[in-house]
């Protein structure tokens, strides 16, 4: 059993107490800053506040009350940030839609959290969302509302006239209600894709997510006046807790990214003075691989944090040189345990934060055990387990899977393999269960397979994750076909965009006579993994 070894660190918990009283603290000590630069827009701190406030008074009036679902569908945006603070001041629980999603998906978590609003656009990268949804054919007997952040649609509400239905609200009734929200009320449902087929939705409470990203931020050094690019998606935990909200607590300026391009990232670093870049390992590895980087001014960068992988050493050292970024860190974690577990320090060596994801944060535990629960030596490969304020409170609606997934002593089992090393420093190493990650996206294949097992052509499918070098891993499907089928592997990755996120989509499908089972049954994926190998 690893304690973490630095102390309580600031417990963003007690400091703000809930996501309400971040927004009002945050007012109160940084109302003339800037806290959003989106495009036109600029607000600042207590511009954001009385947005939020306007907000907030519309979902009362629109009978929102204490513990009721908000989703929201969207791209980074700055109304995507307001419609999410005023859920929580309205006593809402929050409910991010990845904008990957097709219909179903969507749909399939709207239904499943019993959502009754719904803040969306129309017109993201083509996209009509509520079009989308209208031809879902999942019933989404709770929702009531659908509110447009930006753009038109039949049926929908759009923003302005969605701010305008709180006039009938007081202030005193908004502020009466954020303050009635408590730190161990539940702050969001994140729905992460499931080994069983569906995805599953991760709780967790205003005061772990303040815990966790307070002191996330106190570890990487982000600070008051930082210029924080996020790129990564609001609808993630990172986008969201270690992005906008984090930027939040510490007084910093977001910048939200709708749609990730090498070049317009690049040109907005210099052009925005952007000081903080998080991504995945990929994305500085695209940048890296411009062969115009120098002609970008990059010399405001200071802070990058990654994770997800293991990093080569030569990356550590040419993201300091080459896009002279001062501070680089790495971390583990997942949103069963609030998004952080384990975080490399100011001051390590690029060895180490290349090749670990670092040691326990405060008040985490994590160790590294066997298939019995008992804790492996030092450097002994084995399941790494969670415990701590931050693991999740439960999959919500799903005890059985809860109970699978938390055990008695309330240890998570994150079905991750790795090895710790003497500093406890930890190196993950493969995955327990068949996920993979797909640039940062958690892909799994039971789900991916409940979806190619509705093609006419296909009557058993088996998906595994293959090394990719950009995206670090991508889904070859193993696929049998139907008797007398004539099944064509093209067809069906194109059969599959149309119906899954593109991340999940197969790369590769491979027909095959037979899919290797052991005696009772099971798919023998080892076998496969082997096959691509050779």
């Amino acid at each position: 059993m690893i304690p973490h070894p630095d102390g309580e660190g600031k417990r963003g918990d007690r400091e703000f107490g809930t996501i309400p009283g971040l927004v009002r603290i945050a007012r109160e000590r940084h109302a003339g800053r800037t806290a959003i630069e989106d495009g036109e827009t600029t607000l600042t701190y207590a511009a954001l506040s009385a947005e939020v406030e306007r907000a907030s008074r519309a979902l009362i009036a629109l009978g929102v009350a204490k513990g009721d679902r908000v989703a929201v569908w969207a791209p980074n945006l700055w109304e995507w940030i307001v419609a999410a603070l005023a859920a929580h001041a309205a006593g809402g629980v929050l409910v991010p839609i990845n904008t990957r999603f097709k219909a179903n998906e969507a749909g399939y978590v709207l239904a499943k959290s019993g959502a009754r609003i719904l803040f969306t656009v129309n017109g993201f990268l083509g996209n009509d969302y509520v079009a989308m949804l209208r031809a879902s054919e999942v019933t989404l007997a709770s929702l009531e509302h659908i509110v447009l952040l930006r753009g038109a649609a039949a049926g929908a509400t759009a923003w302005s006239d969605f701010t305008r239905l709180g006039d009938g609200v007081s202030s005193a009734e908004a502020m009466a209600r954020a303050a009635a929200v408590e730190p161990s009320d539940l702050s969001d449902i994140i729905f992460t894709s499931g080994t069983t087929g569906h995805p599953k939705g991760v709780m967790c409470t205003h005061a772990q997510s303040l815990r966790a990203f307070r002191d996330w931020s106190d570890t990487v050094g982000l600070r008051q006046g930082d210029r924080y690019l996020v790129v990564l998606p609001f609808f993630h935990t990172f986008g969201y807790k270690a992005g906008w909200l984090a930027s939040l607590m510490m007084g910093a300026t977001i910048l939200p990214q709708a749609v990730f391009d090498v070049g317009e990232v690049l040109a907005r670093v210099g052009k925005d003075r952007v000081t903080v870049l998080p991504g995945s390992p990929a994305l500085y590895q695209s940048f890296l691989a411009r062969p115009d980087l120098a002609s970008f001014d990059l010399s405001s960068l200071r802070l990058a944090v990654t994770g997800a992988a293991v990093i080569p050493v030569e990356l550590i050292h040419r993201m300091r040189r080459d896009l002279h970024i001062e501070t680089v860190i790495t971390g583990y974690g997942l949103t069963e345990g609030t998004g952080v577990s384990t975080m490399c320090r100011v001051g390590d060596d690029p060895e180490t934060i290349a090749t670990t994801s670092g040691r326990a944060v405060p008040g985490v535990e994590v160790r590294i055990v066997d298939d019995a629960g008992r804790e492996v030596a030092r450097g002994e490969p084995g399941e790494v387990v969670v415990s701590g304020y931050s693991v999740m409170r439960g999959y919500f609606g799903e005890p059985a899977e809860t109970a699978a997934t938390i055990d008695e002593s309330g240890w998570l089992h994150t079905g991750d393999i790795g090895v710790m090393d003497a500093r406890g420093y930890l190196r993950i190493t493969d995955r327990k269960k068949d996920m993979f990650i797909v640039g940062g996206f958690n892909a799994y294949p039971a789900e991916i397979e409940s979806v190619l097992l509705q093609h006419p052509a296909v009557v058993q499918a088996a998906v595994v994750g293959a090394p990719d070098e950009r995206l670090g891993e991508v889904g070859i499907a193993f696929v049998v076909q139907r008797p007398s089928a004539a099944l064509v592997p093209e067809e069906v990755i194109a059969w599959s965009r149309e119906r899954m996120a593109n991340y999940k989509v197969p790369r590769r499908v491979v027909v095959v006579d037979a899919l290797p089972m052991n005696a009772t049954g099971k798919v023998l994926k080892f076998r496969l993994r082997d096959q691509l190998r050779k």
